[in-house]
């Protein structure tokens, strides 16, 4: 999901990065809380943590100079599988950087870990952005 741009001559003048522990624990709670059914989705998706999207994927996701990403589901959702395709592993990153910098309260940033992994599985099964909207996602 794209962010708007910042204003990067201070962007967050308190940000502290947290231990990659610490953001990894945030992600396995998100995870943890998926609800069922969509939590059976988890089998079928990995779920990375990387510090900034590639230049491939700020290509591929059409983002400007000055945007981020919180996360990307890269891969085949579901509702577009077909008998005669190949299966394509599927993937959701989370952006460690511009989470922690977006988000410097802790209980903020755990939101909105939940909320990033919930709005890219999400996609991963098909679900856009209106109706994602709908359920109440973010």
């Amino acid at each position: 999901m794209p962010i708007p741009p910042r204003d990067r001559r201070n962007p967050h003048p308190a940000f502290h990065s947290m231990s990659e522990d610490d953001f990894l624990a945030l992600v396995e709670r998100a995870l943890d809380e998926v609800p069922a059914p969509f939590s059976r989705a988890l089998d079928e998706v990995a779920v990375v943590v990387e510090d900034r999207p590639s230049a491939v994927q700020r290509r591929e996701s059409n983002l400007g100079p000055n945007d981020d990403l919180y996360g990307l589901f890269e891969g085949v959702a579901r509702t577009e599988w077909a008998a005669d395709w190949a299966m394509v592993p599927s993937k959701i990153t989370l952006f460690r950087i511009a989470l922690e910098q977006d988000f410097p309260d802790a209980d903020d940033l755990e939101e909105q870990v939940r909320v990033t992994v919930l709005h890219e599985l999400g996609h991963y099964l098909g679900i856009d952005d209106d109706r994602l909207r709908e359920l109440g996602v973010y």
